[in-house]
């Protein structure tokens, strides 16, 4: 368990796969499609890789939170 939380919008994920391709780890898809998150506290080694995925949602749809995690940290992203 890490000092990181992940959520995710389910109501606004367009179901471009990103996140899950990025990491399957963490996300996943259900049977529609939309964003399914598998792992809401993830290792703080998967910090970088998660504000990545945050930045490339195209919906901004992830929201990561956690000490030293803010809007700016990645250059974007809904926080």
């Amino acid at each position: 368990m890490g000092s990181l939380r992940v959520s995710a919008s389910r109501d606004s994920c367009v179901t471009s796969s990103l996140c899950v391709y990025r990491l399957p780890q963490v996300f996943d898809q259900d049977a529609e499609g939309r964003v399914v998150v598998v792992d809401e506290e993830p290792p703080d080694e998967l910090r970088r890789e998660l504000l990545r995925a945050r930045r490339g949602c195209p919906t901004r749809s992830i929201r990561v939170e956690g000490p030293g995690v803010g809007d700016d940290e990645d250059g974007g992203g809904a926080q």
